[in-house]
């Protein structure tokens, strides 16, 4: 590590510690930054790791940056494991939220450090730089949260691993800017604060950059809640179509059951004089094909949840037709704590994942048994494989975007609803289990 930077850090702190007043708008900035960024990065709930960051972002929001120093690079080897360790969910979508929030503090603090600061040691203020610059960063940290307070999510968003993907290759844009902009200066060959040409061409590069790199990051972050928005319009209207799906097909159950029944005393007749006639053969025949009836083959409602059922018979449908057996017993109630997105994915994904799977195998079945009991949701699902499975268990077809996004979004809805899901493979037969805490449970 270069030592003119730990030395920069050293001195630094020991001004901190012999002006510890000046610490509280270091600190406050780290709140109000803390703020902005728990309203898009899960943060783990232990107070220990909250409080941990704020103070974290206060020093982060407090670092001297400016064109042509290393500081930046300094700086990014601790903001990108702490924030990943102190967050939790989608890996990448963790990443590209560090790599936006990264680039957003450091693109201020650039500014202040590389264009107020001259200004001020021109006129020999270098003292009043100093504390000035604290509340100026304050001022910038808390005007973003106030204006932008009733905008922020009130949970953090939830991409598919896909979208996360195409957020963190926007994301590189106003990073690798960023890592230009600053640190290009370095492999010049004259020092640009010597080099009259050079150093005018920088300041006026950054002057250019550094206001893009801010503004690409906040609208970055606004593209991730708008693509949050259109996935969660997405899955509703999917979720509204099973339903509409699951109840014609509960009221064509409910027509067929009524016709039976209106025909039930011409059958009955039909019956008698075949046995009247000593025709049992075809009197059983005839038996058989009314026990073959629709009518009378048991409705769909698998458990009392709507939103369940919905999906689950969608796929035991699907599986019919695959040549599957769907072997479910599900035991959910009306009302289930239980977003109605996160539950319909968990099922829905876990259905279509052993579906694609058992299709390859010799051994057609699939099992699902789902049940809430004494606060918690359990789900297990069971089915054969052959060959190989995929690391992620992706879905293999072409339109990844509506046919589930594998083991990963399953994982991720179960660490943010502080669950489990736990996976096994063995003997050509793969196992699926996910248990989540329900509140309000007993």
């Amino acid at each position: 590590m270069d030592a003119a930077f730990l030395d920069r850090l050293a001195e630094y702190l020991l001004l901190c510690l012999q002006n510890w007043f000046w610490l509280i708008p270091v600190f406050v900035s780290g709140f109000f930054l803390f703020r902005i960024m728990s309203a898009f990065l899960p943060v783990k709930p232990r107070r220990g790791w909250r409080i941990a960051l704020v103070v974290f972002l206060g020093v982060v929001s407090d670092m001297v940056i400016w064109l042509g120093d290393t500081n930046l690079l300094f700086t990014l080897l601790f903001f990108l494991p702490v924030l990943l360790l102190a967050s939790r969910g989608d890996r990448v979508g963790r990443l590209t939220l560090t790599v936006i929030f990264f680039c957003l503090t450091m693109s201020v603090n650039a500014v202040l450090d590389t264009y107020y600061g001259p200004i001020m040691a021109r006129f020999g203020l270098d003292e009043l730089f100093y504390y000035s610059n604290k509340f100026i960063r304050l001022a910038v940290w808390a005007l973003l949260y106030l204006a932008f307070r009733k905008r922020l999510p009130e949970q953090p968003p939830r991409l598919s691993p896909g979208l996360w993907k195409l957020a963190l290759l926007l994301a590189a844009m106003p990073f690798s800017s960023l890592l230009a902009v600053v640190l290009l200066p370095i492999l010049q060959s004259d020092d640009i604060y010597s080099n009259y040409f050079l150093h005018g061409l920088t300041m006026n590069l950054g002057a250019a950059v550094l206001p893009f790199v801010f503004l690409t990051s906040l609208a970055l972050l606004y593209a991730i809640l708008v693509l949050e928005d259109h996935e969660r319009l997405e899955e509703a209207n999917r979720l509204a179509s099973l339903r509409e799906s699951y109840y014609q097909g509960l009221q064509r159950e409910e027509r067929q059951v009524r016709t039976l029944r209106h025909d039930l005393r011409n059958h009955l007749t039909a019956l008698r004089g075949l046995v009247d006639v000593g025709e049992d053969g075809k009197a059983l025949q005839y038996i058989d094909q009314l026990a073959d009836s629709p009518a009378l083959r048991g409705g769909k409602r698998l458990c009392e949840n709507d939103a369940a059922n919905a999906v689950l018979s969608a796929k035991a449908e699907a599986m019919g037709r695959a040549g599957l057996t769907a072997d479910f017993a599900v035991s959910l109630p009306k009302d289930l704590p239980l977003a109605e997105v996160d539950l319909c994915a968990l099922l829905g994904n876990a259905a279509d994942n052993a579906m694609e799977a058992a299709e390859q195998a010799a051994d057609k079945q699939v099992s699902l048994r789902c049940r809430a009991e004494k606060g918690l949701f359990m789900l297990r699902v069971e089915n054969a494989y052959a060959g190989e499975l995929s690391p992620d268990l992706a879905t293999t077809k072409a339109d990844k975007v509506s046919h589930g996004f594998g083991l990963a979004g399953m994982r991720e809805i179960a660490e943010r609803l502080g669950g489990s899901l736990e996976t096994r493979a063995n003997g050509g037969r793969f196992q699926l289990v996910v248990c989540l805490p329900l509140e309000g449970g007993s």
